[in-house]
């Protein structure tokens, strides 16, 4: 789409489609003070590039959003002060306090092990890589560290993005953040590394629990769609994943000859079965092999950075035009990136829109747009966020004992 067209298009959008109330009763979970010393950044037409932009409320927000007619919204962390006086701050007085814990998962981590697509390009083929990383990570954050408020959004790309907007997330220190990154990350190691993940001993419950849902998704994943044992290259790829070189050598015949992943894989399993019974040898090595090839890849530089910025819920993806909207984890086998609405599909479905004589009152511009649905969870997760923000709590507890 040429660049005068999505100016124009965004301008339509900011000025009637963009959720600017349940935004700004997210961000600023129930207190002024927090939304007017948040951060955001947003990057303009020619990659122009302005940061620390803050906003004492919703209307100064929107103003600015409508003037500047941004091309990509970031939202970064909450300061000791608003962000748009920070140089008036010596070096090192102007420091970040609190942000939601966020997760960023990118398909191009996935390009060692996906055959279908590489770098910016996805497919419904390997569009199942993410399906796996938000249902293990979902879990092991509601599971493992008692988290409620997670909002899950679509990049707009190639990509999903996670925050985690309990307010035990959003006061954890850059240490308390990498615990969290630490504890996620299962696939380790650059490019130059063979084997990635190492699991000795008895497995932790939140392993055994990913193991569970990724072999759930294996066959179709790794099997059918990437047909990962198809060639000598892969299938010797896939051997020095496992622990010994013996089964290496061995299995020398087995990489070399032609065969369907199925087959192969079937026989592959067998044979370490049989390799690690001889030897008395109990280990994981399958489902290390299943993990290094399906396990969610964190970005942990993103969630471990306290003030780094992550792409706004609803901001527009300038390649695509695709909205990004929010999504539920439940949802995830369903939801399909090829379908979310674009900005020119927006605008027109706006414009063909007809009021309903039966209706009396007026429709909201978005609900007359396959926005709605999404617009309408983010109202949901907005509205839980503001009710259960300790400021809130604090406000209510106040008016009950004001006689």
């Amino acid at each position: 789409m040429p660049v005068a067209d999505i100016e124009e298009h965004l301008k339509i959008y900011y000025s009637k489609l963009f959720p600017y109330s349940p935004y700004i009763k997210w961000l600023s979970y129930g207190s002024p003070d927090y939304l007017a010393k948040r951060e955001f950044s947003f990057t303009l037409n020619g990659d122009i590039y302005l940061r620390y932009k803050s906003f004492s409320n919703q209307d100064e927000f929107k103003k600015e959003l409508r003037a500047v007619n941004p091309f990509k919204i970031d939202v970064g962390a909450v300061y000791n002060a608003k962000p748009k006086d920070h140089k008036a701050f010596k070096s090192g007085a102007f420091t970040a306090m609190e942000r939601e814990v966020v997760f960023d998962i990118d398909m191009t981590d996935y390009d060692d092990v996906r055959s279908c697509c590489q770098e910016a390009n996805i497919c419904p083929s390997c569009w199942v890589f993410m399906k796996i990383a938000v249902k293990v990570l979902d879990e092991a954050l509601r599971t493992d560290f008692g988290f409620s408020q997670i909002l899950w959004v679509y990049s707009g790309r190639r990509g999903i993005h996670c925050w985690i907007a309990d307010e035990t997330a959003r006061k954890l220190n850059n240490s308390g953040r990498g615990a969290i990154a630490d504890y996620m990350s299962v696939v380790v190691g650059g490019d130059n590394q063979s084997k990635k993940v190492l699991l000795p001993g008895a497995l932790h419950p939140a392993i055994e629990r990913a193991v569970e849902i990724t072999a759930g998704y294996f066959d179709e994943l790794m099997i059918r769609n990437q047909d990962f044992l198809s060639t000598p290259e892969k299938r010797n790829q896939v051997l020095n994943m496992f622990p010994a070189k013996t089964i290496q050598n061995d299995m020398a015949d087995w990489a070399a000859s032609p065969g369907d992943s199925k087959k192969k894989w079937s026989l592959l399993k067998s044979a370490w079965a049989e390799y690690a019974k001889a030897r008395k040898q109990k280990n994981n090595a399958i489902k290390e092999v299943v993990l290094q090839l399906c396990y969610p890849r964190l970005d942990v530089n993103v969630t471990k950075g306290l003030n780094h910025l992550l792409k706004s819920p609803f901001s527009v993806h300038p390649k695509t035009g695709r909205v990004c909207i929010p999504f539920l984890a439940k949802d995830v086998d369903t939801f399909d990136p090829f379908t979310v609405p674009t900005l020119e599909q927006l605008v027109e479905e706006m414009g063909n829109w007809k009021e309903g004589e039966e209706s009396g009152n007026k429709v909201p511009d978005y609900a007359k747009t396959s926005l709605k649905s999404s617009v309408d969870l983010f109202r949901k997760f907005a509205e839980e966020c503001h009710s259960k923000s300790g400021a809130v709590k604090e406000e209510n507890k106040e008016n009950k004992m004001d006689w």
